[in-house]
């Protein structure tokens, strides 16, 4: 639970850290003045790139009530982050890693897209499971489940209420007061 606490508090700064180390680390690691401007460039996108993973990702509610990332979660950053802690390293093969690096936040992204789509989409089951649950009368038994409702009577029959109509819990009524507007 440390690992994936730690790599949620991390994913925020590393959109400013990551970029800024591939600039320093290419710039001492022996890389030229133009490759530098193109680096800076690519770190702007790089950037870009790691703050809208990282908003996908921090765009699940499980991701947010636990403070913390899923081990999958935790392995496509971790990897990806690696990757351009390299590539701040290298400067013989600058090139394919750069490409990998790529990739591999294409990946992230489209990683972070179907884990948001999945999380909602088991959100929005159970929230029909527990609509087709209650009505049919039977006790929800989702977290999220309602109070209980009192028990149905059949149709005709007395219950009290002061006009002769059943107290079905179905039904609510709701009443408006006026606001007087000046």
């Amino acid at each position: 639970m440390f690992i994936r606490r730690t790599f949620f508090r991390w994913q925020f700064p590393a959109v400013l850290v990551l970029p800024l180390w591939l600039l320093i680390g290419s710039s001492i690691f022996g890389t030229g003045g133009w490759a530098v401007l193109g680096i800076f460039f690519g770190a702007v996108l790089l950037g870009l790139g790691l703050l809208v993973v990282s908003l996908l990702l921090f765009a699940r509610r499980e991701v947010r009530e636990e403070r913390a990332l899923s081990w999958i979660d935790v392995g496509v950053l971790g990897l990806w982050h690696a990757l351009i802690i390299a590539l701040g390293l290298a400067s013989d093969a600058t090139g394919w890693l750069s490409v990998v690096v790529i990739l591999v936040g294409v990946g992230a992204f489209w990683y972070a897209v179907w884990a948001l789509y999945s999380a909602a989409r088991k959100r929005v089951r159970a929230m029909l499971d527990l609509i087709e649950q209650t009505a049919a009368g039977a006790a929800p038994t989702s977290p999220l489940a309602s109070p209980p409702t009192k028990p149905r009577t059949e149709p005709g029959t007395s219950t009290g209420s002061p006009f002769g109509r059943s107290s079905d819990p179905e039904v609510i009524v709701i009443k408006e007061q006026p606001h007087d507007a000046p």
